[in-house]
């Protein structure tokens, strides 16, 4: 396994992969990396659906926003995932928001995400973060039951381009002392 630092630094968003499978077991390996993400009290508000179907991707394909560099991985990657959230559940108490910023579920599918795709990285797998499309749509095309919301797209698979990395801001850039 490559140590945690290396596999942040590589990471990237692949939008082309390679067209070689990726193996049941190495996938389910790095779903249960989700399983162990964190989450508000641990109510891992967290659905996730595995699209094979050619015909269903091909219809998400057609959700997509205009100019969405991530458009043609939708239905060429080997794998696709939809991540969905509960509504109501993270961030609540007895059924009462307790946040200042209301459903906690953004965050929580964040931590997923990015758990989810640092795991993929480790086993020298791309991904990218999907969140610009018709939400609305995708969310009827995948019959996501009310109560919950589809919250990206994540297609993964071997990477034929790797991107290089982008400019990152230095540590000093954004680190406050005491008070902003």
């Amino acid at each position: 396994m490559a140590d945690f630092m290396d596999i942040v630094k590589r990471r990237r968003s692949v939008r082309n992969f390679q067209d070689r499978e990726v193996a049941e077991d190495i996938l389910n390996q790095i779903l249960e990396t989700v399983r162990w993400t964190p989450s508000w009290a641990n109510t891992q508000c967290w659905e996730i659906i595995w699209i094979k179907d050619r015909s269903i991707r091909e219809k998400l394909q057609a959700t997509m926003s205009k100019g969405n560099p991530a458009t043609k991985s939708i239905v060429n990657a080997p794998v696709l995932l939809a991540l969905c959230a509960k509504l109501q559940s993270s961030g609540y108490y007895k059924g009462e928001v307790t946040t200042k910023f209301g459903d906690w579920f953004m965050y929580d599918l964040g931590l997923a995400n990015q758990t989810l795709c640092l795991a993929a990285e480790n086993f020298g797998l791309g991904t990218v973060v999907v969140g610009l499309f018709d939400h609305d749509r995708a969310k009827e095309i995948l019959k996501v039951p009310d109560g919950y919301e589809l919250v990206t797209l994540i297609p993964m698979g071997y990477p034929a381009k790797t991107p290089s990395a982008p400019k990152r801001r230095e540590v000093n850039e954004f680190l406050h002392h005491d008070t902003f």
